[in-house]
């Protein structure tokens, strides 16, 4: 995908119809409903149909993929994809709705969708392996008391997060964080041949001895890296970092029901920090892919 927003697959319906067949599909398009190669263009007003010839059903390139149902016009779909792929700390629905010309609630659902193919465009595999480092840390995320003059903040969030060295990063909304449920995202998602490296809680205690290794730095006394270098946190306090940025430059604020999806977004910036933004963009298109996300389904959630 192009990285630059004058670009005409950004403002041209045609162009960006032309380059998102071209990634899906590349020559060879097939039914978005039974996945047959035998289809055929439609002809005259209905431009960018398909129709199968064993199902019978119509479809789009929209069919199947989180773009589907939608009345967003394609080219103001890449502009977002664009520009969720290339803020570092997010992209709010606000700051959408307007550079987009769209409506709030529009907005906002397409933010969320693109944050699904985000999540669908994650590697997927255990992290570390042999002779490999992953930190696990967490942070909270919500208000302060003292900033709100009427009424009490919202309790604090939880996220985990496990951050593999120069290598890839996984966080995840967790409702407490105790030993269970921590161990149960820590022990599905590292492999068992990494070395583990965690601060002093005692909720890592015993699951560290799953690991080949596991070190510790004390922060309560002032520990932050030993010497050499090689006992320390700092690589998931840098993704909390960017992480935290996000939530108190745009965000603002991150309803539980969602926050899930937030970490998938900055997972994926994070993941794929050595890609430019056009690359990352492209990637995310993939990963919408064979997914859809219902507005039924996020305001289930947000209720």
């Amino acid at each position: 995908m192009a990285t630059n927003i004058t670009d005409p697959i950004f403002h041209d319906e045609a162009k960006a119809l032309a380059h998102i067949e071209a990634s899906r599909w590349n020559g060879e398009p097939n039914c978005g409903h039974c996945g047959s190669l035998r289809v055929r263009r439609l002809e005259g007003k209905m431009t960018g149909y398909f129709q199968c010839n064993d199902c019978r059903e119509k479809f789009t390139v929209r069919t199947g993929s989180i773009m589907e149902r939608s009345h967003v016009p394609l080219h103001k779909w890449l502009l977002a994809f664009h520009l969720m792929a290339a803020s570092k700390k997010g992209m709010s629905a606000k700051q959408m709705e307007r550079m987009l010309g769209v409506t709030y609630k529009t907005a906002w659902f397409l933010c969320h969708r693109i944050r699904e193919a985000m999540d669908g465009a994650a590697p997927t595999g255990p992290m570390g392996g042999k002779n490999e480092v992953v930190e696990a840390d967490e942070t909270y995320v919500g208000g302060k008391a003292k900033n709100r003059a009427t009424r009490s903040p919202a309790p604090k969030k939880a996220v985990v997060a496990l951050v593999q060295r120069d290598g890839i990063a996984r966080s995840f909304h967790v409702a407490n964080v105790n030993a269970k449920d921590v161990r149960a995202l820590v022990v599905t998602n590292i492999d068992r041949a990494s070395v583990l490296m965690t601060d002093e809680s005692a909720i890592y205690t015993r699951m560290g001895k799953e690991f080949a290794n596991h070190y510790t730095v004390n922060h309560s006394a002032a520990e932050y890296v030993t010497t050499g270098g090689f006992k320390h946190s700092n690589t998931a306090e840098n993704f909390f970092s960017i992480f935290k940025r996000g939530v108190i430059g745009t965000y603002h604020h991150m309803s539980e029901a969602h926050l899930g999806r937030y970490c998938a977004e900055f997972d994926l910036r994070y993941n794929t920090r050595n890609m430019n933004d056009g690359e990352r963009a492209a990637l995310m298109l993939k990963g919408g892919e064979g997914r859809r996300l219902t507005y039924r389904r996020t305001d289930k959630l947000a209720a």
